[in-house]
């Protein structure tokens, strides 16, 4: 629990309530700061992995807790950015999509582990990860954080690619998923 790559981790979680906390006061300032918070959360998104695998101190608690780290760090901030009206109403659509298609793989993940068969990462989902790490700290700096200038449409522009991404690696997910579950209802696993 106390390696450098869970720790990482946990600092990311811990980041998210202060991150949130900022959209309570809406200035210039609490936004970049909310930026640099999420900015922070995702680069430890990459370090804790790549130290992990470097030092080899790949855990159970790691595996477990860095994909709950960064579904709760973009779920909660989607939801967040649509409370406050960040985004147009329009881009609610492709936040939906991205909050079901998580909670989708989170399921199938788990499905798939009882079987004990692993959903390893498609290089797509690497771009669309990729994608959402952009999108998302330019929402929350938005037009007010940089005026005169398109921010929040550029955002809500990447969120929608986002979302097209999102569902190409569900939909390659799902029917890998449901390929391994008829082949654990014909009784090969």
């Amino acid at each position: 629990m106390t390696t450098l790559p869970n720790l990482l981790t946990l600092g990311r979680i811990a980041a998210i309530p202060l991150m949130l906390a900022t959209f309570y006061w809406d200035t210039t300032a609490t936004r970049w700061t909310a930026c640099a918070l999420f900015a922070a959360a995702a680069i430890t998104d990459f370090f804790d992995g790549y130290l992990a695998r470097r030092f080899n101190q790949v855990s159970a608690v790691g595996r477990f807790l860095d994909p709950i780290a960064d579904k709760l760090l973009v779920s909660s901030l989607l939801l967040f950015l649509a409370a406050f009206n960040r985004v147009g109403e329009l881009s609610l659509i492709p936040a939906a999509v991205i909050l079901c298609r998580e909670i989708l793989v989170s399921g199938l993940r788990e499905y798939l582990a009882e079987l004990r068969v692993g959903m390893p990462v498609t290089p797509l989902a690497k771009w669309k990860t990729a994608t959402q790490l952009v999108a998302l700290p330019v929402l929350i700096v938005g037009d007010p954080g940089l005026p005169g200038h398109a921010i929040t449409l550029i955002g809500e522009i990447l969120l929608w690619v986002a979302a097209a991404l999102t569902l190409m690696t569900g939909y390659g997910y799902l029917t890998a998923g449901i390929r391994f579950m008829r082949e654990a209802d014909k009784g090969r696993f």
